[in-house]
């Protein structure tokens, strides 16, 4: 649940050149669960422009559903990318766009294996009431997994985002972050105190750092971290998304998911599915786009 966005990304060509992607975290990652077989629902809103009409084309491309989608004749939200060498940030455009008119979907969540939130929807209003009020349905009656994924710009208010996001995190049964975004949320907190804490309250908690690998905490157990997958980089946009869709192909597929499962996933299997998640955020960074490759075998994951 949230946003299904443009982002204009800077032409490797020509810097001059912006190129427009279907992007927004949620978005991405229902289009991964659904390239990876995992059956998938976007509840977002989409515009009336053409913006809007290339984001429907690669979902159902993808093969993700759109019956809990909201349709609006407001403009898609814009996201201007600013890549650097420590990552890529972004300036938006999302006053008065269709992108953020979500309904609360809270009467639907029992009909799903695990509900996703997270994102700039979770935050900017009027979408951040519908999906706090569907989350705290999620949670109860559900899996809801939540991905902060925090963004600055001058639109979006920090106290405000900080506290909604928290909120959020404090929800869920499964928390994936980056450690920037624990720095951001929790700042002058290391972020595996963070982590240990948010899991010894009974979550699945995991911290992505980029090319220095991610790690694993389930419940009290000891943390498990994984190495990125070497891999030719030719783009980040989008990698945590594929991360977060490969962490949660590898839950539902092994039924983890279900009734305080991923809280109590053993080292190996702590390690099994991290292992997976980056070999699925390693293919979209060895490619243009966020779409990550459907020929990744999930067997040599999966428990003995």
């Amino acid at each position: 649940m949230g946003e299904a966005l443009i982002d204009l990304v800077p032409s490797p060509q020509d810097p001059a050149a912006y190129r427009a992607e279907p992007g927004g975290a949620p978005a991405n990652v229902a289009t991964g669960l659904a390239r990876l077989g995992t059956p998938s629902w976007f509840a977002g809103a989409l515009g009336g422009d053409g913006f809007a009409r290339m984001i429907e084309q690669r979902l159902v491309s993808a093969g993700t559903e759109l019956g809990l989608c909201a349709r609006s004749e407001l403009p898609t939200t814009l996201a201007v990318a600013d890549p650097g060498p420590e990552g890529t940030s972004y300036h938006f455009h999302l006053q008065d766009t269709a992108t953020f008119r979500l309904p609360d979907h809270s009467a639907e969540v029992d009909r799903f294996a695990a509900v996703y939130a997270g994102g700039v929807a979770a935050v900017v209003g009027p979408a951040a009431e519908a999906v706090a009020s569907t989350a705290r349905a999620a949670a109860a009656r559900s899996l809801l997994v939540v991905d902060p994924n925090v963004r600055e710009d001058r639109t979006i208010d920090p106290e405000t985002g900080v506290r909604r996001l928290r909120e959020l995190c404090s929800l869920a049964q499964v928390v994936k972050a980056s450690d920037e975004d624990l720095v951001r949320l929790w700042p002058g907190t290391d972020p595996d105190e963070t982590c240990r804490r948010l899991a010894a309250e009974g979550r699945l908690v995991v911290v992505t750092r980029g090319a220095k690998g991610s790690t694993g905490y389930a419940g009290s157990s000891e943390p498990v971290s994984v190495p990125a997958v070497p891999v030719e980089v030719v783009n980040t946009i989008g990698a945590g998304d594929a991360f977060m869709s490969g962490l949660l192909h590898w839950l539902t597929t092994t039924g983890a998911h279900r009734e305080g499962g991923a809280a109590a996933l053993s080292p190996d299997e702590v390690a099994r599915m991290l292992g997976f998640a980056s070999q699925v955020a390693a293919s979209v960074c060895a490619q243009t786009g966020t779409e990550p490759s459907k020929e990744i075998d999930i067997r040599p994951y999966l428990n003995q």
